[in-house]
C-alpha cells in the first residue's frame, strides 16, 4: 500500500489524468476504487487508501470504479447491483436519494435506476424504503425507542411518513405492531 501525500490527494482532488496508472485509491466508505482522475464524488482523505495496481485494490476487497474502470474493463450489472445494495445496507440511515446513491456508486441516476431496475425487478428507492422498514420492524419489536426515534434511526424523513409507508406495507400502524409484536431488549438500529 501507498502512502497519501499531498502531492496524490492534489490529483485526486483535481482529477490528474497524468497520474493516472501510478496509483489507484480505494474509498473505505464504498468499497470502489479508482484512478485518480475520476470525476466521481470527492471522497474524504481519511477514507482512502492507496494501491500501487488495479489487482492490489481487489485483492483488499475493492470493487472497479463503474465510472473510471480502473481495470480497463466494465464492471458487470450483476456486481453493480451487489455493489448498490450495499451502499443501500449501510447508508439507509442517511438522506439517501437517487442522485447520492448514484455519486456512491459511481454512476449516472438513471442508468442506475435503470440497470438496478432491470436486475432486480424493483427500483433502488423501494429497496432502500425495504431496508429501512426492515429495520424499523425489529426496532418496534425489541425496544421502547419512541416512533419518532425510530423513523430518525432508520433514515424517514419524519415520524408521519414512516407512519404512512409502514401501514402500507405491514397494514398496521407502527403502534399496533409493537403491541403486537414486541419482545422488548436493548438494541441499535
Amino acid at each position: 500500500m501507498l502512502k497519501l501525500t499531498d502531492q496524490r490527494w492534489q490529483a485526486i482532488v483535481t482529477n490528474d489524468a497524468t497520474q493516472d496508472g501510478l496509483f489507484y485509491y480505494g474509498v473505505t466508505s464504498t468499497g470502489i476504487f479508482c484512478r485518480p482522475s475520476c470525476h466521481s464524488r470527492l471522497p474524504k482523505r481519511e477514507n482512502l487508501q492507496l494501491f500501487t495496481t488495479p489487482a492490489a485494490a481487489m485483492q483488499a476487497g475493492y470493487r472497479p470504479c463503474k465510472r473510471c474502470r480502473p481495470t480497463g474493463q466494465a464492471v458487470s450489472t450483476a456486481e453493480w447491483v451487489t455493489e448498490i445494495d450495499q451502499i443501500i445496507a449501510t447508508h439507509y440511515q442517511d438522506k439517501l436519494d437517487l442522485d447520492l446513491l448514484a455519486q456512491l456508486a459511481h454512476g449516472a441516476p438513471y442508468y442506475l435506476h435503470h440497470v438496478y431496475q432491470q436486475q432486480t425487478g424493483r427500483t433502488p428507492m423501494a429497496a432502500l424504503k425495504q431496508v429501512r422498514l426492515r429495520h424499523a420492524t425489529r426496532l418496534l419489536r425489541t425496544t421502547n425507542l419512541s416512533i419518532t426515534a425510530i423513523a430518525a434511526a432508520c433514515g424517514f424523513q419524519s415520524a408521519a411518513y414512516f407512519s404512512t409507508v409502514f401501514k402500507q406495507a405491514v397494514h398496521q400502524t407502527p403502534r399496533e405492531f409493537r403491541k403486537k409484536n414486541s419482545r422488548t431488549e436493548s438494541s441499535d438500529c
